[in-house]
């Protein structure tokens, strides 16, 4: 059987009745994917640009170490904070959990 959790924020709505009503995510999750977000298009935006060496004269070649590597590291990093974010939960939830 599955356990009802009592919700502690309760409407009327327009009959009159109170419904439970909860957001699954917080601000504080939000938060965090928006912060994850910023860091997958950051790695993206490094990601770009011209791989032709011939004509190019600028540090962001395709042998560059930051294409290489470090924005593929920021795109894996970006993703594993939306994960944390997707999977956190709000410390209220816990407690109620607990007792």
């Amino acid at each position: 059987m599955v356990k009802q959790s009592k919700s502690k924020t309760k409407k009327n709505n327009s009959k009159g009745k109170q419904s439970d009503f909860q957001f699954v995510f917080r601000k504080e999750n939000y938060r965090w994917l928006l912060i994850g977000a910023a860091v997958v298009v950051l790695g993206f935006a490094l990601m770009t640009g011209n791989t032709d060496e011939l004509f190019v004269d600028n540090k962001f070649t395709f042998n560059s170490h930051i294409k290489v590597t470090l924005a593929p590291i920021l795109v894996l990093v970006g993703f594993a904070i939306q994960g944390y974010a997707i999977m956190k939960r709000p410390k209220s939830v816990e407690k109620d959990e607990l007792s």
